[in-house]
């Protein structure tokens, strides 16, 4: 943990109506600057004990408190590093360490996560006995989206009409095994607009999911080969879908001590940037768009979804209130942490459901499942989709 980043916080308290933990619980150690209250106590020599442990873990890593600080507060390089001293310095008892073992030796692998594709419908229904195995397992089973078809994309796309950009893709692991569609919408969207689209093969998972959990190793492992994947494709740009992943890979030249090579955009980010080219058709919808915290307050992209959905003819865009709170996804949190995860989701689907829309739109695949998930336990399914599948519908001229 960094003397001088954690030196930085003046305890003003900006932080705490922004802080979702805070929100909940009202307790000053499950804030913001009580977490880095803890740090300083670390640094100058206070061992990691189990209830210091706990209030990190209890932080979602959402970053919203990086937004409202007027000190300029690096916080989310500060969790990070204080996640990484957490897991070598203090020790889970054996069933917090199997489910983890269990997360992370699963998800950031695309090839074993397609195992479970079939089953993930079992999983759902068997959710409520999972619980009372262990409640991350049931949380787990809650959260398994309906699976679609498996869509294969070729390692090119090529732009459709003249050329104006040449771009990677990054696939991913949760987003490319359990939201195909998302992707091979995000490819289709980008040749519509004139770009040469690549996907290199061995691109694997970014590493977003291990370094927000302080798992320094797996996390420069997986982003060392994604970089590799996407120099020896030689582009310039990488388009991200998913809000976690573009945060991390915005970030790789901390993580791995140089930078990569190319530029980091997410889709949205991308696309206002290039400027529409191709028509956009009507699509008579409600839509409650919904930020991704990775995307609006790690990544400061908050305008630009906004403006792509507004451009569509008959779209209705509504915010979501409260929209800065967390829904409670955090990459892993749900699974770790799902009572606190339930409950802001909970927050979230009543936020969503006050809007009226028919559609909500993320940018993010675990919030898309988190939302979801919470919707249905209040009786009031909506239908997700991402913001690329959105474009698709409007530029293709079909229904969602």
């Amino acid at each position: 943990m960094d003397p001088d980043l954690i030196g930085d916080c003046v305890h003003c308290g900006f932080c705490l109506p922004t802080c979702p933990t805070y929100v909940l619980w009202g307790e000053e150690m499950d804030s913001p600057r009580g977490r880095i209250h803890l740090m300083k106590q670390h640094v100058e020599g206070t061992p990691v004990t189990p209830e210091m442990a706990g209030h990190f873990d209890a932080c979602l890593g959402c970053m919203a408190c990086v937004t409202a600080c007027p000190s300029g507060v690096r916080y989310d390089r500060l969790i990070e590093q204080t996640r990484a001293e957490v897991e070598r310095a203090h020790e889970r008892d054996p069933q917090e360490r199997a489910v983890r073992g269990l997360v992370f030796g699963l998800f950031p692998y695309p090839r074993r996560l397609r195992l479970t594709r079939p089953g993930t419908g079992l999983v759902r229904r068997l959710a409520p006995f999972l619980e009372r195995a262990h409640p991350s397992l049931g949380a787990m089973a809650a959260l398994a989206p309906e699976v679609r078809r498996r869509q294969r994309l070729p390692r090119l796309v090529r732009a459709r009409g003249p050329r104006r950009a040449v771009v990677g893709m990054l696939t991913g692991c949760v987003q490319g095994e359990f939201f195909p569609q998302v992707n091979a919408a995000t490819a289709r969207v980008l040749a519509l607009e004139g770009c040469d689209v690549l996907i290199p093969a061995g691109q694997g998972c970014c590493g977003a999911l291990s370094v927000h959990a302080g798992r320094e190793d797996q996390a420069r492992r997986l982003a060392r080969r994604t970089v590799r994947a996407f120099r020896r494709a030689g582009v310039e740009v990488v388009v991200v879908n998913a809000a976690g992943c573009g945060s991390s890979m915005k970030e790789y030249g901390e993580l791995l001590g140089e930078e990569p090579g190319f530029r980091v955009m997410d889709l949205s980010e991308f696309l206002v940037e290039l400027g529409p080219a191709a028509e956009r058709r009507p699509l008579p919808l409600t839509v409650a768009y919904h930020d991704a915290c990775h995307l609006a307050h790690a990544q400061g992209v908050r305008s630009q979804p906004r403006e792509l959905l507004r451009g569509i003819p008959g779209l209705d865009l509504r915010e979501v209130p409260d929209s800065a709170i967390c829904c409670g996804s955090a990459g892993t949190y749900n699974i770790f942490q799902p009572e606190a995860a339930r409950d802001l989701g909970d927050l979230k689907a009543k936020a969503v459901g006050s809007t009226g829309a028919g559609l909500l739109v993320s940018a993010n695949p675990g919030c898309t499942m988190q939302i979801a998930a919470a919707m249905r336990r209040q009786g009031a399914e909506i239908k997700v989709a991402h913001t690329a599948e959105v474009l698709d519908a409007s530029l293709r001229g079909v229904s969602l």
